[in-house]
């Protein structure tokens, strides 16, 4: 009973490793590499080429990520392509609090990564200042195969366990608290059709 209680309060951590438990974590991490599902969050030119390396012709089926997710709570890698404004900022912010542990993010294309171009006050100066990156992928836009490369350096980190001890090292991702925009108390009138 004691064994199986301090695996229920620390995971792997709380065992002693023997060559059972040490072959054991090494199949969960090979096993949660290849069966990653993404939760993409595309917001610009770089979500096309994201779309096209879920198509036929570079297939990331291959990797176990063949369904990319509408809800949150059933992906583990956040895929952020293109630029993200100070509104969506909130946004994002919560669709990776909704994501299931251990999760992960990839930063795909300069935009994402530091703003790029968009050196103003309405767009996030890189997603980093938002949720925790683990992999960037370069690029304006990056091709499907930047994409498919970051992909496969997010699995090899999965597999040796660096990100869960980096995350453990460093906190719970992110510091920066990032507030919602108010909600207006009167409804704002639509014109349809109004020229």
């Amino acid at each position: 009973m004691g064994l199986v209680q301090d695996i229920l309060d620390e995971g792997f951590s709380g065992i002693q490793h023997n060559f059972i438990t040490a072959r054991l974590e090494d199949l969960v991490r090979w096993s949660r590499a290849r069966s990653s599902w993404p939760a993409s969050f595309g917001l610009a030119c770089c979500a096309i080429e994201m779309m096209a390396t879920g198509a036929a012709h570079y297939d990331i089926s291959r990797f176990g990520m063949e369904v990319f997710r509408a809800s949150p709570r059933q992906a583990d890698i956040m895929i952020v392509a293109g630029r993200v404004s100070q509104k969506m900022a909130p946004v994002l912010r919560q669709v990776y609090d909704q994501m299931m542990e251990p999760k992960w993010v990839i930063s795909m294309g300069v935009c994402a990564s530091s703003g790029g171009m968009f050196n103003n006050y309405a767009i996030v100066q890189g997603v980093d200042q938002v949720v925790p990156v683990d992999v960037y992928a370069p690029g304006c836009p990056p091709t499907p195969e930047t994409l498919i490369h970051a992909i496969e350096t997010l699995h090899g980190l999965i597999e040796t366990g660096e990100l869960l001890k980096r995350r453990v090292a460093s906190g719970s991702g992110a510091n920066v608290h990032v507030e919602a925009a108010p909600v207006p108390s009167q409804p704002v009138p639509v014109m349809l059709g109004a020229r």
